[in-house]
């Protein structure tokens, strides 16, 4: 039977190394939050963060912009937040209305302050393996691996999905720790004869319980990034069947509670490192 690993329980000492931090070193962290429009899914994240930040001592600082905001206006309110030296870190909570470019709206945040870590240029930098902002769910991911003392150098990573938020920085975090990596997608024919190769197995395909036991190997570290609704139970529920794949794997991410709670605890993370540097 697989151990389990438990996010929740990780976000929480990190929150509170955090808070330590914070205070050890009479830090005055800033995080100010974009949010356009009326998404109620964000709305929820973003008083989830607002919740972390009060928990560790991060000021939280929230912009509402209304569904008609211009490319013009928000450009604008980025480049007053990239001037203050208050402000910590900008994160601009997406989706964002169709009618703007979140391309050009994420290059125009400072990559000093880029704590979501989804400017251009802090992407190039993890590809060069130079210090940077990471994105936070595969940075969530890696610091999982490390606190289970899963060994990386010289095994075999299979990451299926390729997003710019969690699968193509958590393919070029996996080899800058020296692992052999499989890239696998939607595209993919023929998965399993990818995913049986894996002693490290990444989900982040957004299909509920679709990673069986006979699609892994034997003693596989099995990390679930998956947030699915289960159609018959409406339950919260990740890409791999719990209960079946956790009796053939050694490590397994249960949803929720494993990689979900890492997501924010890493954004705190990136905050007080933002803090630190400015």
């Amino acid at each position: 039977m697989a151990e389990i690993i438990d996010g929740k329980k990780l976000a929480k000492k990190i929150r509170e190394e955090l808070k330590k931090e914070v205070i050890e070193k009479k830090l005055s962290p800033k995080l100010a939050v974009i949010l356009v429009g009326n998404d109620e899914a964000s709305k929820i994240y973003v008083r989830n963060k607002n919740k972390a930040c009060e928990e560790i001592g991060i000021e939280f600082e929230e912009h509402l912009l209304s569904e008609e905001t211009t490319m013009e206006e928000l450009l604008d309110l980025i480049n007053k937040l990239n001037e203050r030296e208050d402000v910590s870190g900008i994160l601009l909570q997406s989706p964002i209305p169709k009618h703007l470019n979140i391309k050009t709206a994420f290059e125009t945040i400072s990559p000093e302050k880029d704590v979501d870590g989804f400017n251009p240029i802090n992407i190039g930098r993890l590809e060069i393996n130079e210090p940077s902002f990471v994105s936070c769910t595969p940075y969530g991911v890696l610091k999982m691996l490390k606190e289970y003392k899963v060994e990386i150098e010289g095994k075999t990573a299979v990451v299926i999905g390729r997003s710019n938020i969690v699968g193509k920085p958590l393919i070029q975090l996996l080899l800058n720790k020296n692992a052999t990596v499989i890239v696998t997608h939607s595209k993919t024919r023929n998965l399993e004869q990818y995913t049986k190769q894996a002693d490290i197995l990444v989900s982040a395909i957004g299909k509920a319980r679709y990673i069986k036991s006979d699609m892994i190997k034997e003693g596989a570290v099995v990390i679930d990034v998956g947030i699915n609704r289960d159609p018959k139970t409406g339950k919260v529920v990740g890409d791999v069947d719990f209960d079946e794949v956790s009796k053939k794997a050694s490590y397994i991410t249960p949803v929720p509670g494993g990689v979900g709670p890492m997501t924010i605890a890493m954004l705190m993370h990136n905050v007080v490192q933002a803090a630190k540097k400015n």
